[in-house]
């Protein structure tokens, strides 16, 4: 049996340097830590990189999502498509705005949201699509948007995981109307707590300026009335969900490093599919032939048809061994919110097979080789202990 580690080893963790710390130092020193100047520096960095004409940067994931739910005027009645196979904030953005989640089932393969079955749930009442590249990997946008064209649809990818990836050579944030980036301390950059929407519409681009911010205006363009200098309007009912500049130094400085942080990801999945090729009862993740992805998770399956322990006591066996496993994600309708609302088990049979099997492994820039060994080795017993 492997030498138990000291310490556990997180399944995600940031990496922040003295240049991230000075940049946060350098606002804390200057006029502004709330609504000023590094608030859009940092979206002119996100967008830049992005290839997108705008950005808008939230205090969270979550609050652009609602945000890009909110400039897509979702309301009572519309529907929206999604996948089961997300965090829980992919399909709570669309009950914040009154509409109703359609969970359409994942590819087995890619464990993407399937275009065949986003068709197959279309109705009247379908006004946006939400895709989600899980796990670092770009869904199928091309078949996405052509769906979404033919039917009038507003595209908001869900891009929390996928930073940096690109599907048919172009990057992840030019393929959707919206697409929606996180910077979560797991994610590959981060601000702490944070999120942006990057987007080529001015419609939604000033949408999205006003809802963050209660649902203000002091754009002279934009007042109804202008009673003086002083003057601004609440034109729609919007949210505190401003960033910080303190947050976006951090996330500047984090940009700068983006592509290294990336491509080290790159470097430790290939290990890990390396090491554990041919190792029987693991099924290792999938990439489709179009997609570069920026691992932001590195998952496998246990292969339930071969006489190995199951997931829940491979689970227990490597957090024993001090290792951060994890499990992304259980179909959002299962959980017992959504069941009140009237969804059950049985919607998506591929979303609820993959999650009955599924295990995230550690996967972070400051990983090393050992590490990767340490894991692997790990596995390999836990799967062989019956």
């Amino acid at each position: 049996m492997s030498i138990k580690r000291e310490k556990m080893l997180p399944y995600g963790q940031q990496w922040l340097d003295e240049e991230d710390i000075e940049a946060v130092v350098q606002v804390l020193k200057g006029d502004f830590i709330t609504q000023g100047p590094a608030i859009e520096a940092f979206e002119r960095k996100v967008s830049d990189y992005a290839g997108t004409r705008y950005g808008v940067a939230f205090a969270n994931g979550t609050a652009a999502l609602h945000a890009a739910c909110f400039a897509a005027e979702i309301g009572p009645n519309d529907e929206v498509i999604t996948t089961p196979l997300t965090f829980l904030a992919s399909s709570n953005c669309i009950l914040y705005q009154g509409g109703t989640p359609v969970f359409a089932d994942i590819n087995p393969v890619t464990y993407n949201i399937d275009p065949h079955e986003i068709e197959l749930k279309l109705t009247p009442y379908t006004k946006a699509v939400i895709p989600v590249d899980f796990s670092g990997q770009p869904a199928e946008m091309d078949r996405i948007q052509e769906i979404a064209r033919l039917h009038n649809l507003i595209v908001i990818e869900d891009a929390a995981h996928s930073i940096g990836a690109q599907y048919q050579g172009r990057k992840v944030g030019t393929w959707a109307d919206m697409t929606m980036f996180s910077f979560h301390p797991v994610k590959h950059v981060t601000t702490g707590e944070g999120g942006i929407i990057v987007t080529d519409n001015e419609r939604f681009y000033r949408r999205l300026l006003q809802f963050r911010n209660h649902g203000m205006t002091r754009d002279p363009q934009e007042l109804i009335s202008n009673e003086g200098p002083w003057y601004y309007e609440m034109q729609s009912l919007g949210y505190n969900y401003r960033m910080t500049d303190i947050q976006a130094a951090l996330g500047t400085s984090q940009m700068n490093k983006l592509d290294a942080f990336i491509e080290k990801r790159k470097i430790l999945a290939d290990l890990y599919s390396a090491k554990l090729a041919d190792t029987p009862g693991v099924i290792l993740p999938s990439q489709h032939a179009d997609a570069s992805s920026s691992w932001h998770l590195y998952i496998i399956q246990l292969d339930s048809k071969l006489n190995i322990p199951d997931r829940k006591n491979v689970f227990q066996k490597l957090r024993d061994m001090n290792i951060g496993v994890n499990v992304h994600y259980m179909p959002v309708y299962l959980q017992p919110y959504y069941k009140n609302l009237g969804y059950h088990r049985g919607l998506c049979p591929h979303a609820e097979s993959y999650y009955e099997n599924c295990l995230t492994l550690p996967l972070f820039p400051k990983m090393t080789e050992q590490d990767i060994d340490y894991v692997v080795t790990c596995i390999k017993e836990a799967i062989n202990e019956m």
